[in-house]
């Protein structure tokens, strides 16, 4: 199966103003049992909740500040959320671990020139945290909903002076040090995290680049709470490394988000660099039963290709993906895009995400 069939459409409707649209940016979604949707923007420091209002409409949008619930790097910088997923009772997100080059404007020689030899760090974007969430809200400590005498606390990923325990541990990896060490920008097949799927305490995050020799990788991970808000990663790997690494042929694409259907991964695959391309759903089949690192090409039981999503030239970039109950079909697929198409927005801040067919 190549072809994308769309079940149906759900209308997302935010507050804010019409010269700021949410909706223009999204960037990662999960969805709660409460059939709540949790979606993020990759220009912000906070999480969007819309509730079902009407059948495929979302709206009562709730705006939750993230400074509030964990401890952020600064004030100041963006988060550049790109991978956001659910597992009880928390609420994971993911910043892309990322450094970047500023947009040339064209209007300017000689200040083009200096933003194109210019690479910047934003401390906030090696952000990994959890975040309780119960009755449509986020808190930062609470009692367990099924074991009540059990207490769940936000956390983050253990800080350090280059970013977090993850990418000093990836520093002298033989595979990603070297883009590491010398920081190659996101959207210039440098190292970007944009994916997050999570089941327990074991976390696999997608990266968008880099992509090696056509390879995109997805890392692995186990993390554990090393005191009250602090987690710690746990020794899985080769020679008691605290990761895995999954290399996929994605057909030379990169990840773009993540989700777990049971114990098969879901991928979204698109370009690595500023370009406009291919968009396609992957299943990756039992990848909680993996026990070290793989390789995985395109056949049958290891590797499969499910559809290709639309496409359109400059437009409908998409970002964020998630299980969807639609039409009966438990395990549909919700996508989210960043930089919607005109003919997706109803109006200013309401704007069509997509369904689509999810097979067995």
């Amino acid at each position: 199966m190549t072809e994308s069939f769309l079940l149906s459409r759900v209308l997302l409707q935010f507050n804010g103003k019409a010269d700021n649209p949410l909706g223009e940016d999204l960037s990662a979604i999960a969805i709660t049992p409460d059939n709540c949707l949790w979606v993020a923007s990759d220009e912000t420091r906070t999480l969007e909740c819309l509730s079902p209002t009407a059948p495929y409409v979302y709206s009562n949008h709730q705006q939750f500040l993230l400074k509030n619930f964990i401890d952020l790097f600064n004030q100041e910088d963006e988060i550049d959320i790109e991978g956001m997923d659910y597992d009880s009772p928390y609420l994971w997100l993911i910043g892309s671990h990322s450094t970047k080059r500023k947009k040339v404007k064209g209007k300017d020689l000689e200040k083009d020139l200096n933003k194109l030899a210019t690479i910047k760090t934003e401390p906030n974007r090696y952000l990994l945290a959890r975040i309780p969430v119960q009755d449509k809200k986020l808190f930062k400590s609470g009692s367990h909903p099924e074991q009540t005498d059990k207490k769940i606390t936000s956390a983050v990923l253990q800080k350090t002076d280059d970013g977090n325990l993850l990418i000093d541990a990836l520093k002298t990896d033989q595979h990603l040090g070297i883009f590491l060490s010398s920081p190659i920008p996101s959207k210039e097949n440098g190292f970007d995290i944009e994916g997050l799927a999570v089941c327990g305490d074991r976390l696999f995050i997608g990266l968008r680049g880099p992509v090696l020799r056509g390879w995109a990788i997805i890392l692995e991970i186990e993390v554990e709470e090393r005191e009250p808000g602090i987690l710690t990663l746990k020794p899985i790997g080769q020679e008691g490394k605290p990761y895995k690494k999954h290399f996929l042929d994605l057909d030379g694409l990169g990840v773009r988000d993540l989700c777990l259907s049971g114990s098969d991964l879901i991928i979204l695959a698109g370009p690595t660099m500023t370009l406009d391309g291919a968009l396609k759903i992957f299943r990756l089949p039992n990848v909680l039963k993996r026990p070290e690192n793989s390789l995985s090409a395109q056949k049958e039981g290891e590797l499969e290709l499910l559809f290709n999503l639309p496409f359109r030239l400059g437009t409908d970039h998409a970002e964020g993906l998630t299980l969807f109950p639609c039409l009966e079909q438990e395990n549909s697929l919700l996508v989210v895009y960043d930089s919607p198409d005109e003919m997706r927005k109803l109006k200013s801040n309401a704007l069509f995400a997509d369904v689509f067919q999810l097979k067995p």
